[in-house]
């Protein structure tokens, strides 16, 4: 059992994470977010959660380097102070380093839990696959790729979305599959 969880990001899917991280026996568990939590982009709600559970939330910190044992396990972590400076694309203050800031965290597990997007191999594993500009499969409404015998449908395809929004998208990809392979033409 991990004794001591670094998450790093402040989503909806990092509180998840470092609760989850607790309820699994951790005895410690913090949240690392380079911005402030007025700008944490998880529901207010999941942030009260994760406080009244006992994460312990490192704000205007960025990780800057994992360092680990020679049998090649996670010991520490370094990372950097921040302040906030100008509001970058997002609207959000960007959050700036600030030199001769750096501490150690001791930790043995650290989560990443930053950002979501499609996997980047895909275009590695699946030749000729056409994928949009962000990286996302391109598919019909009925999930059928540009591929003869691949579908595809979710996240995936529309980007993130709710779970609500992929099991839709996943029942017609499922129907169209179905049509396919008992030969029926797909739209």
């Amino acid at each position: 059992v991990c004794k001591k969880v670094v998450v790093i990001g402040a989503g909806n899917v990092a509180m998840d994470s470092a609760r989850c991280a607790l309820r699994l026996g951790a005895e410690k568990v913090y949240i690392v977010y380079r911005r402030t939590e007025a700008e944490m982009p998880a529901r207010i709600d999941e942030i009260h959660h994760a406080k009244e559970e006992g994460i312990e939330f490192h704000l205007l910190t960025t990780p800057i380097k994992i360092i680990g044992t020679d049998e090649g396990n996670i010991q520490k972590m370094i990372c950097l102070k921040n302040e906030l400076g100008e509001p970058d694309e997002s609207g959000r203050r960007r959050p700036v380093s600030m030199e001769g800031s750096d501490f150690e965290m001791q930790v043995d597990t650290i989560v990443v839990a930053i950002g979501n997007g499609p996997n980047p191999l895909l275009l590695d594993t699946i030749e000729g696959l056409k994928l949009g500009r962000k990286g996302n499969i391109t598919a019909d409404e009925c999930g059928h790729t540009n591929i003869k015998d691949i579908f595809s449908g979710g996240d995936i395809v529309t980007g993130s979305a709710t779970v609500i929004a992929a099991m839709g998208a996943g029942k017609h990809s499922a129907r169209a599959i179905d049509k396919y392979l008992n030969g029926a033409e797909v739209i």
